[in-house]
């Protein structure tokens, strides 16, 4: 058991080492997001590998079930780190935000940059943002593209929630017209609900006027 218990950690060492980055702000040395996932799925795979294997072949179904689990757990991970620098390259300098937490990338357009004041029209100006993310998204299949307008609190209910669902799909639109999978596509307005500053002063308004696109495994 001792010696499964070294083993296990071992292979769980060997796939964080294999996820470490050098952190671009820092300098120093740590284990990405990959690596992580990939010591996570060595651990798993390795108790798994000697909990199905016969006495005498554990150790060997130990180390098997290591390499397994370390290659699955850290693909996504992998192919999540992938595109999450690829769209903060992409999308540097646009005034698009990046975030990610877990799994999930999260994009935030502002609304000042996509569309007009009370219109549900995309700005001509940022027509070639949308286009390099239609890129980014033909490139990485693997998510599905969940869109959702934001509005600030001012006007009624009835005139954010119109609002807010026509921006989200206009969106939807054009990344579809463009050749993005209507499947992987999911289009809604949350009008005011959900806001991310005060609407009580113009900044925070500005803040809540929004679309987000969340990127999550399909």
């Amino acid at each position: 058991m001792k010696k499964l218990g070294n083993l296990t950690v071992a292979a769980a060492a060997i796939a964080l080492l294999a996820g470490c980055t050098n952190n671009p702000y820092t300098g120093e040395r740590e284990a990405g997001k990959a690596g992580v996932y990939g010591g996570i799925g060595a651990v798993s795979g390795a108790l798994i590998g000697a909990a199905t294997s016969s006495k005498k072949d554990r150790t060997k179904g130990a180390l098997i079930g290591a390499a397994v689990g370390g290659a699955a757990g850290g693909g996504y991970g992998y192919y999540v780190d992938t595109q999450e620098a690829k769209l903060r390259q992409t999308l540097q300098g646009t005034g698009v935000q990046v975030q990610r937490t877990g799994d999930q990338l999260t994009l935030i357009m502002p609304g000042n940059i996509t569309f007009a004041s009370n219109s549900a029209d995309i700005s001509s100006s940022f027509y070639p943002t949308l286009n390099s993310l239609v890129k980014v998204f033909k490139e990485f299949d693997k998510n599905g593209i969940a869109i959702t307008g934001h509005t600030d609190s001012t006007g009624s209910q009835q005139l954010n929630q119109d609002l807010s669902n026509r921006r989200a799909q206009s969106v939807a639109d054009y990344l579809a017209g463009n050749g993005v999978p209507s499947a992987r596509i999911s289009a809604y307005g949350a009008a005011a609900s959900q806001p991310i500053a005060s609407n009580d002063t113009a900044a925070g308004r500005a803040q809540n006027r929004r679309v987000e696109i969340d990127l999550q495994p399909l």
